[in-house]
């Protein structure tokens, strides 16, 4: 028999914290619960719900509540992480958990936009997630729909691939790119979520963008050409338009402005050649 772990990171969430418990419990062997910090009654109501409760003193992230739960339940077959605000639906949780146990996944991902079946997203988020999408996938090698999703289920094979490095957001795109780092195979199955329930109070344009950072800082380690070439291009591209725009005006003979334009030129092209190299030395080292 399948041995299965819930873990449900927490910060502050006493209201919806209960019913996630009992509700998760249905589908796991022990449902766990990582205080992260928690300033409310958090850690009571789940103790009074059956969970096992891991406590951080302070905040530390998500990134760290996560680590903290993995290493906890190390020795379990499948750990499924679920948010704790009450987006997700239990209930959904075998659909995640039957791929590993077919032995056709070792990561699944739930995923809200599969098919485009989810309208119910306001468009400001969604537009900023298909710009994290993209650039996890680009930086993973990896096309998934829902990269900053928190419902998942992990096979015990991913289990020493994650460095759980992020303290705050940043560690759905990560967890993503270590596991095709490690050439573990990568599901998507389709869920449903929730948003008339109280969620993260952070600024959803400033979570965004730490994310994008992020994820293009590991695009830089994983996905050079990408990431150099791309930025090069971009550079080069602009170069080019500075330099002929000032040879269309009255400004043509001007040395120190034409300079500019074959400056830029030539860092764009530096940038390219850099991200070819760059590509070229990953390869040869794996």
């Amino acid at each position: 028999m399948t041995n299965v772990a819930i873990l449900l990171p927490a910060y502050n969430e006493e209201v919806a914290i209960a019913s996630m418990i009992l509700l998760s419990s249905k589908y796991a062997n022990e449902v766990i619960v990582i205080d992260d910090g928690s300033t409310d009654r958090t850690k009571e109501v789940s103790e009074l719900a059956g969970a096992t409760v891991l406590s951080h003193k302070i905040n530390k992230g998500k990134g760290v509540a996560l680590k903290t739960g993995f290493e906890y339940a190390k020795n379990f077959d499948i750990i499924v992480t679920i948010d704790a605000d009450g987006q997700h639906n239990p209930s959904e949780i075998p659909l995640l958990i039957k791929p590993i146990e077919d032995g056709v996944a070792d990561l699944v991902n739930g995923s809200r936009y599969i098919n485009n079946q989810d309208t119910s997203t306001p468009k400001y988020r969604r537009i900023g997630q298909t710009v994290l999408d993209t650039a996890t996938n680009v930086a993973s090698g990896v096309k998934l729909t829902d990269s900053q999703s928190g419902f998942r289920a992990f096979s015990s094979k991913c289990f020493n691939c994650f460095n759980f490095n992020p303290e705050g957001f940043g560690i759905e795109s990560d967890m993503l790119i270590e596991a095709s780092n490690n050439n573990l195979i990568i599901k998507e199955v389709p869920i449903t979520v929730r948003y008339d329930v109280n969620t993260t109070t952070a600024n959803p344009v400033i979570q965004g963008v730490s994310v994008l950072l992020r994820v293009l800082e590991l695009m830089r380690f994983n996905r050079p050409l990408y990431f150099y070439g791309i930025s090069g291009a971009i550079i080069t591209f602009f170069g080019i338009l500075i330099y002929l725009s000032i040879n269309a005006t009255s400004l043509a003979g001007n040395l120190y402005l034409n300079a500019v334009g074959i400056f830029v030129i030539l860092m764009g092209i530096v940038l390219i050649l850099s991200g070819v190299l760059t590509d070229y030395l990953n390869r040869f080292k794996h």
